[in-house]
């Protein structure tokens, strides 16, 4: 039996997750059709979905169409939980994006179709409500033409404008179809053009359209058809090494990590020894392989499969499972959150276990970082302001705690403005401090010499550590290999650099060790950790940073004649115009932003485009601030305050 792994994508409301349910219905995996209005639905299984009408994570539902076994994955539809969807591209064999007939091409189709591309997933399109007033499926396909890709046609195999259109499709990428087009031949059969749909599906240039109601199931019959013929599985060796990738983790009501996972490779079954992600092997206890209703219970999960797995460990959402499948994970390709914010109980005793809830809730998107500042504030990292009202309304109803969000800010970075260098020697008190004077208070804490030097690197490079030190100088009886010790001192800058002279990480620089010493067997790691933090914030103090903006490249599209409204708010938030060109009555233009004020153009946008503006953002990189660049508090005292930076060292020991 064929499996399929198949993603169900839409922008929010085009009724994405009422297809899922019509399509479990229709081939029998469920007895009636849950309501999305109701809180009834099969996918969406969270309280708080159900409540708001919307999709929050992505589930899997398991249906049989013939020989073709199918899991179903529901994904999010709203633009804050965007990186769920990337998440679960890179596991999908195919996917079904749902345009509504009634609003058509909404600001996140583009977005998810051109990910959809980026990652080879083969795509069909269902445009959907055709039953609602206001439907012009017609309008839809021919602007899902101009906005989406020239290979979206409607899979009409009658006679007639429809199969014309299907052929011309077709000749771009088949000699046989384009020689009989150019004859205008009407002899091919319905057949060969199918086997043609087919084969230009899979490779991802044409898009067939089916048109249809979810809620009164009008077309799901010829979409259960197209994805039967026109979509395949993975036939991937089972007898391979294991390879795999965990796409989501939920939690059991006793708290054990459950890690859905989709197999490329091998057969993975319970109690064999895996290893995860980088760390080390572990065995599963359990293998709850996703299959049709009616299929037998298995213990073993094999290529192509899908499954929830208990028992490895503190696996995380993005992981590999056993050797990693090629290409990156999905969770390395999306850039992580740009806005945070401050999140406290409301009753002071519940602080500690808010932290611990909001750990448990990071484990299943990764791309959230918490962050504790030295005023024992707790930072969450988000994409938007939905996201905030979920994390917040979860916190209340799972765990009980009443929690409140201050203000949404951006996320900055630093970069070192020049060359900066500093060096700690042991047991020997620093010549000058940054000021220039003798310091008797400067004295080396630590067992142990260190000098670095950071400067700046390309935009976008990171952070790179290079080691320029003889080899007689690493402690071998703590670090084993000069190579060891090389890759811990790196760790230690790392970690040094989350938080730079204004609080933000620093990034796009190049750190250099010219110098370490020690004195065995006093010295410890420790040392060496605690003086990377000392002497790279001072070489960075010396060194001067930049404080960056985030930046937003906006795609916008707006009738030619609200567009001079629409670019002027543009340009009063702070944004420049790229590219701009007009044709058939509309105007595309690319920009930049800071990110900060998309919020109010996205707010502006519908009176000024008379509710016809279509706004994409993506991340644009960051600028230099100015004038009076943010600060953000620490998460301990700056190494650069030694009397009280070694004071809460001291009471951490």
């Amino acid at each position: 039996m064929r499996t399929l792994n198949l993603g169900i994508l839409a922008h929010v409301d085009a009724g994405k997750t009422t297809l899922s349910e019509r399509l479990l219905f229709t081939t029998g995996a469920i007895g009636h059709v849950g309501s999305v209005d109701a809180g009834t639905t099969q996918t969406d299984s969270l309280d708080l979905e159900r409540e708001r009408g919307i999709t929050i994570r992505s589930a899997v539902a398991s249906f049989l169409v013939d020989d073709l076994a199918v899991n179903l994955v529901d994904t999010p539809g709203h633009p804050d939980f965007i990186a769920e969807v990337e998440r679960v591209l890179g596991v999908l064999d195919g996917a079904v994006l749902v345009v509504s007939a009634v609003e058509g091409v909404q600001p996140q189709t583009p977005l998810l179709f051109r990910a959809l591309q980026r990652l080879h997933v083969p795509t069909l399109i269902f445009v959907n409500k055709v039953d609602r007033a206001g439907a012009d499926p017609v309008s839809v396909v021919a602007a899902m033409r101009r906005r989406l890709a020239p290979g979206v046609v409607p899979i009409d195999l009658g006679s007639g404008p429809g199969r014309t259109a299907l052929m011309e499709a077709l000749a771009e990428h088949d000699e046989t179809i384009l020689d009989a087009y150019v004859r205008d031949d009407a002899s091919l059969s319905d057949q060969r053009l199918r086997e043609a749909v087919a084969v230009q599906t899979r490779k991802g240039v044409v898009h067939p359209v089916f048109v249809g109601s979810a809620a009164r199931s009008i077309g799901i019959e010829e979409l259960l058809a197209g994805i039967q013929d026109f979509l395949v599985g993975e036939h991937a060796d089972r007898e391979a090494p294991v390879s795999g990738r965990v796409f989501k983790i939920e939690r059991t009501p006793s708290s054990e990590r459950v890690a859905y996972v989709r197999l490329f490779a091998g057969t993975l079954r319970e109690r064999q020894k895996v290893r995860v992600g980088e760390g080390e092997e572990a065995k599963p206890t359990q293998v709850r392989v996703f299959a049709p209703a009616g299929a037998p219970r298995r213990d073993a999960v094999s290529a192509g499969e899908m499954a929830a797995v208990r028992g490895l460990g503190a696996v995380r959402v993005g992981d590999a499972i056993g050797e990693p499948p090629p290409g990156e994970g999905a969770v390395a390709r999306f850039p992580r959150p740009a806005l945070e914010a401050i999140v406290f109980a409301i009753k002071p005793d519940q602080q500690g276990s808010m932290r611990a809830a909001l750990n448990q809730l990071a484990e299943q998107d990764p791309l959230i970082d918490l962050r504790q500042n030295d005023r024992q504030e707790i930072a969450v990292s988000l994409y938007g302001e939905v996201q905030k009202e979920v994390i917040q309304a979860t916190l209340e109803r799972d765990y009980g705690i009443v929690a409140e969000f201050r203000d949404t800010t951006t996320v900055c970075i630093e970069r070192p403005a020049g060359v900066g260098e500093a060096e700690e020697v042991i047991r020997a008190e620093t010549k000058t401090n940054i000021t220039g004077k003798s310091s008797p208070s400067s004295t080396n804490p630590f067992r142990a010499t260190l000098a670095l030097r950071i400067e700046p690197a390309a935009i976008g490079s990171g952070v790179a550590f290079r080691a320029e030190v003889e080899p007689r100088l690493v402690p071998l009886y703590l670090y084993k290999t000069p190579e060891v010790f090389n890759g811990q001192m790196e760790t230690y800058v790392r970690d040094a650099l989350a938080e730079g002279l204004a609080g933000w990480q620093v990034t796009d620089c190049v750190v250099t060790m010219t110098d370490c010493g020690y004195a065995a067997p006093l010295t410890a790691a420790a040392d060496f950790r605690r003086l990377t933090q000392l002497v790279l914030m001072t070489a960075l103090e010396r060194a001067g940073t930049w404080v960056c903006e985030p930046l937003a490249e906006l795609s916008l599209e707006v009738r030619s004649s609200t567009a001079a409204g629409v670019l002027g708010a543009l340009g009063r938030l702070g944004g420049r115009v790229t590219g701009q060109f007009s044709a058939h009555g509309l105007t595309r233009a690319s920009a930049v932003l800071p990110l900060a004020r998309v919020r109010p153009l996205q707010h502006e946008l519908p009176g000024l485009s008379m509710g016809e503006g279509i706004l994409e953002s993506r991340p644009g990189g960051y600028q230099p601030v100015g004038d009076n660049p943010p600060t953000r508090a620490r998460s301990h005292p700056s190494p650069l305050d030694r009397d009280a930076w070694l004071a809460a060292l001291s009471r951490r020991r």
